[in-house]
């Protein structure tokens, strides 16, 4: 039987930490997963019999199955209405989630062996994505000592002229970073530049701590594709909600929307009782999400101040933080031993492309139990 390069690569082995996870698991040790950015886990759930009544009334109006290759209009205007830019509703496209519509965006502007620029640190799905469609990731630098602000001249040094895209995540994961008006007008004018889209995936635009931040659906780049949708916005990752706002120069747009338009009739991926949910989800979600949105931001203050004297970038958004750390040990070595002797699972920087000593960990855990665990963890360090 022949498989293909992609399919010979698994099952990858896993790595040393997870080794170790399983064998704690199968041992019934308990310990206290500090990485999980699922809220669900956490307590944070969209009220469920409000969410029956929702989708009770959508199910009723996707009856009759009538599909739409953009996504039902009345879910892609209620989209665009709840927008930080000037998009319409033919600007946007549905995807039943942020790393489908990674995948479009690559199938729409990349041949074989092009090149995409991605933030290091980077959350390590990318690679994986980009592996599908058998384009490269090249890899620009966040840097640390400026609260993980894009370092523009090594972004410049990496663009080819197989270059065809670059990616930014605001609030960016691990790190938190957000960007802001500044950094907007560099990437939008590096874009015109060199005629390069931006993929811009702001799934945690609703959890910005510090600062107002910079949709980059705004800015003046000749084709921007703005990622969001359900998972993060209303803790609602199994509806599998999300979306694209295709801005630019029109012909640019115009260009892009029928391309994602052919690949989406190709698969109609998207649920059509969830579509007709959206416009309800928007509108009778706000209370939800102020509280979601106020959690977030306690206990994001409850790491900072367990953390107090500790030296790092304090996160502006999202739901993450780097840690620095200066002992001289292996940083899988290091998450191996916290999770043997505090109960304690938090990721090895290496795990994001982060150099040198650093742990990743989430702040979205229940107040007792984060602070129990940001002191043993503190402590221990």
């Amino acid at each position: 039987m022949y498989f293909s390069t992609f399919a010979t690569q698994f099952p990858a082995p896993k790595n040393r930490l997870y080794v170790h996870k399983t064998k704690l698991t199968e041992a019934d040790r308990q310990f206290t997963d500090l990485i999980s950015g699922n809220v669900n886990e956490q307590g944070l759930v969209f009220p469920q019999d409000l969410l029956k009544e929702i989708l009770s009334k959508a199910a009723g109006d996707a009856t009759t199955y009538k599909p739409e290759p953009l996504g039902q209009q009345c879910a892609r205007a209620a989209i665009a209405f709840h927008s930080r830019a000037e998009t319409t509703d033919k600007q946007i496209l549905l995807t039943p989630g942020t790393s489908v519509a990674y995948w479009y965006c690559f199938k729409v502007l990349c041949e074989e062996s092009d090149e995409v620029l991605c933030p290091s640190p980077s959350y390590p799905l990318f690679e994986y994505i980009a592996n599908l469609c058998g384009v490269l990731i090249r890899h620009y630098k966040l840097k640390e000592i400026e609260n993980w602000a894009i370092d523009f001249d090594h972004l410049e040094s990496k663009i080819t002229a197989k270059t065809r895209a670059i990616i930014v995540i605001s609030p960016h994961n691990p790190t938190g970073m957000v960007v802001d008006h500044f950094q907007a007008d560099k990437l939008s004018e590096i874009a015109r530049h060199h005629k390069l889209a931006i993929i811009s995936d702001e799934v945690f635009r609703e959890f910005v701590f510090q600062g107002e931040g910079t949709s980059l659906a705004k800015i003046s780049g000749p084709l921007v594709f703005t990622l969001n949708g359900f998972s993060k916005m209303f803790a609602l990752p199994g509806l599998k909600i999300a979306w694209m706002e295709v801005s630019g120069e029109t012909d640019f747009v115009k260009k892009a929307l029928a391309a994602l338009e052919i690949i989406s009739d190709s698969f109609l991926p998207v649920n059509e009782i969830a579509q007709f949910a959206v416009p309800a989800i928007f509108q009778k979600g706000q209370s939800f999400l102020a509280h979601y949105q106020s959690q977030i931001r306690k206990r994001r203050d409850i790491a900072l101040s367990e953390l107090k004297g500790l030296q790092f970038a304090q996160p502006s958004g999202g739901f993450y933080l780097v840690l620095p750390y200066q002992r001289d040990i292996d940083d899988e070595d290091l998450a191996i031993e916290l999770l043997d002797e505090e109960g304690i699972l938090v990721h090895p920087g290496y795990f994001y492309e982060i150099e040198n000593s650093h742990l990743v960990l989430s702040f979205t855990q229940p107040a007792t139990i984060l602070k129990d665990c940001l002191r043993r963890l503190r402590s221990h360090l």
